[in-house]
């Protein structure tokens, strides 16, 4: 299908902000997400901060009973798709629901209800399990709500490929429109992995900044590792003759996709970003646009040292010259790392730049690594007039998803 697919609605529950707005407002001005990890005792943990919500209050959007039925991922899930479809506009009745499609990845899903449960058990016994526990751990949970929740019954499924899940999901429901299976798609993220295990797993790999201020810092020569977040994006997805039925107001254009893979090591990246820049040659080419068309790059940069030198070379490959001239950021420097749930936050933030004109900096930028020598839109925002946006994901197990997303016209 040679139609376009367009964006109609957002939402989001993220470090910086309960809504689309709030998230917005700070990412232009700058502000970190980061403050002390609240949701478990860090006594005996060498990382002591994270990028957690803030007065998250799901009561808004579920009653008790449902609340106490669903992992943290889901709640934020349950938020994110509540805004999305409201900013659309598109309603989900007993006509069209067969063909409203719904993909809310997540890499890890309920680990915090698994940690809980593993407790109970150990503790108490298999009585001691709640009977909600798989439901509230499953990857896929937060998909199959939405159609319980709002009546969508159209395919449903959760992608996991790491920190690409976000882009691989609202990849895929890009192309079930374009291969017409559906006429309209819920199309995100969500994760909650800011827990013992996680954190400690990760500190584990050397992974994770150590630092208490100023950090994550992408791109920067003193970059010590990610900071982990959490939260949920979610866009609503449409065929342009599905959207302009409807009158709805189109936001913009997700105009390409593509994914790959490494193949090369299951949590480093390839030194030379080889896997990265074939995911972003590829969608640029399923977009049809060319590298000098390009305006902005919101980069995977999760501020470990390998992750941004390989990044850095993947887009070098890519662009060639025009890599000095494209500005680009890291808003994980904000928002911290999301893991499944960063990337879909990350082409939300693409579709605000190119309607507002802004690009948003990447903070904690203190001093140049002569390795990665781009345009970095170091800690200050900067106005911009953009047509077109990528925002690449590259996870462990050497999977790379990008996203184009273009001004609509």
């Amino acid at each position: 299908m040679t139609e376009k697919i367009v964006i109609t609605g957002l939402g989001t529950v993220n470090a910086l902000g309960n809504t689309v707005d709030e998230t917005w407002e700070k990412l232009v001005n700058g502000v970190s997400g980061l403050g002390p990890l609240t949701l478990f005792d860090t006594s005996e943990y060498l990382v002591k901060v994270a990028c957690e919500t803030k007065g998250f209050d799901p009561t808004i959007y579920l009653d008790a009973r449902e609340i106490r039925r669903r992992d943290r991922y889901e709640l934020f899930s349950a938020a994110a798709v509540s805004q999305a479809l409201k900013d659309s506009g598109l309603e989900i009745t007993d006509i069209n629901a067969s063909r409203v499609g719904t993909v809310i990845s997540a890499a890890i899903g309920g680990i915090g209800s698994l940690e809980e449960g593993i407790m109970d058990v150990s503790e108490g016994g298999p009585r001691r399990a709640s009977p909600f526990l798989i439901p509230m751990l499953m990857p896929n949970g937060a998909a199959g709500l939405v159609g319980i929740d709002h009546g969508a019954k159209g395919p449903a499924l959760s992608v996991a490929s790491a920190c690409a899940s976000g882009q691989d999901g609202i990849g895929t429901a890009w192309l079930m429109l374009k291969a017409g299976l559906i006429d309209a798609a819920i199309a995100g993220a969500a994760e909650a992995a800011i827990t013992k295990t996680a954190v400690a797993a990760f500190d584990r790999m050397q992974a994770m900044s150590r630092r208490t201020e100023g950090t994550p810092s992408p791109f920067d020569k003193h970059r010590d590792g990610l900071v982990i977040g959490e939260g949920s994006a979610v866009m609503i997805l449409e065929t342009e003759s599905h959207a302009k039925a409807r009158k709805a107001n189109i936001l913009a254009e997700l105009a390409g996709y593509s994914s790959s893979a490494d193949a090369y090591h299951i949590t480093a990246p390839h030194a030379e970003g080889i896997g990265g820049s074939q995911a972003i040659r590829n969608a640029l080419g399923t977009a049809g646009i060319n590298v000098t068309e390009v305006d902005y790059i919101n980069a995977h940069g999760t501020g470990t040292v390998l992750n941004d030198l390989s990044e850095t070379r993947a887009i070098k490959t890519v662009f060639g010259e025009h890599a000095y001239s494209v500005a680009i950021s890291s808003t994980k420097s904000m928002t911290g790392h999301m893991m499944g749930a960063t990337g879909a936050l990350e082409a939300l933030a693409c579709v605000l730049a190119i309607r507002e004109g802004i690009i948003p900096p990447t903070i904690n930028y203190v001093e140049a690594d002569p390795e990665c020598d781009l345009d970095y839109v170091p800690n200050m925002a900067r106005e911009a007039k953009l047509e077109v946006a990528i925002s690449n994901a590259f996870g462990f197990g050497g999977h790379n998803a990008v996203l184009v997303v273009r001004k609509y016209s």
